[in-house]
């Protein structure tokens, strides 16, 4: 079984794309897709190792998600480690790490997530998921750009 791995070339530097994760106002617009609302005053980034963070995903069909985690690595621009789950009673240990490197025209970004238990439709589902929440994050960086 593989690990979820998602890599994205964007056309920006990479302290931008580092800040797309690190400063609320950045990431309120593309944490959950276009589709998905996380309204800035129930977003929390306290970006330092130990650091809480927490999320509340408004669905379109009147659902919340609350995310929590917690900073596990923080190496600007370079690289951002946290924990990441939906069950604010269970926390998880497995970081989801996150590298930025420079390349010809802008930054790669490397996200790798364990998969765990995940069966491959998990897997494959939650690629997707990222997938979408990168294409936002895409416009919030152009925007900036």
């Amino acid at each position: 079984m593989s690990d979820v791995v998602v890599t994205r070339t964007f056309n920006a530097p990479r302290e931008l794309v580092f800040e797309a994760w690190t400063k609320p106002e950045h990431f309120s617009v593309w944490f959950g897709t276009d589709a998905v609302d996380v309204p800035l005053d129930t977003l929390a980034l306290d970006v330092r190792v130990g650091g809480a963070w927490k999320a509340i995903m408004q669905l379109p069909d009147g659902h919340q998600i609350n995310w929590v985690g917690e900073y596990t690595e923080v190496a600007p621009p370079e690289r951002l480690a946290f924990t990441m789950t939906d069950d604010p009673a269970n926390p998880s240990d497995v970081p989801i790490v996150v590298v930025f490197e420079e390349v010809a025209g802008g930054t790669e970004m490397t996200l790798t997530q364990l998969a765990g238990d995940f069966t491959q439709e998990q897997i494959d589902a939650t690629i997707m998921g990222y997938n979408g929440f990168f294409d936002s994050m895409e416009k919030v960086l152009a925007a900036q750009n």
